[in-house]
This record gives C-alpha cells, structure tokens and sequence, in this order.
C-alpha cells in the first residue's frame, strides 16, 4: 500500500505492508520511503538507502513515519 501525504512541511511517500520483511527499514513494514522539500531528496529508501536521513527537521520527519508505518 502506498502513503502520500505531508508531514512538517515535507512531502513523503512510503509504501509499506502488512508485515515486515528483510527488505523493510529494520525489516519492518516500510519497503520504500521518499521525503523531499522543494524538489531536493532528504529521505531515499528503496528496498535499501539511497539517501540516509540528514538534518535535524528531516530526521523528526524520518522518525515520526517510522514510528507510524514501520
């Protein structure tokens, strides 16, 4: 199932499923995470990183999905 929406003034899109998997952010529930501002990439997770989470706001962002989708 994908997610898309906002959260602090960033934009995120995160697909994730009913159980978590070895492909999952620490095998949880989230295969993909994408958090961006303004067309610059502060999140990139797909099926592994692409872009680590960087920066004070956009680690809060990171946290507060995993949190509710992981």
């Amino acid at each position: 199932m994908w997610t898309v929406g906002k959260i602090d003034g960033f934009d995120f899109e995160v697909k994730h499923f009913e159980e978590g998997s070895g492909f999952g952010i620490d095998e949880g529930r989230i295969s993909r995470l994408f958090l961006s501002k303004a067309g610059r990439i502060y999140v990139s997770y797909e099926r592994g990183w692409e872009v680590r989470p960087t920066g004070k706001r956009a680690k809060c962002a990171y946290e507060k999905l995993l949190k509710k989708f992981n």
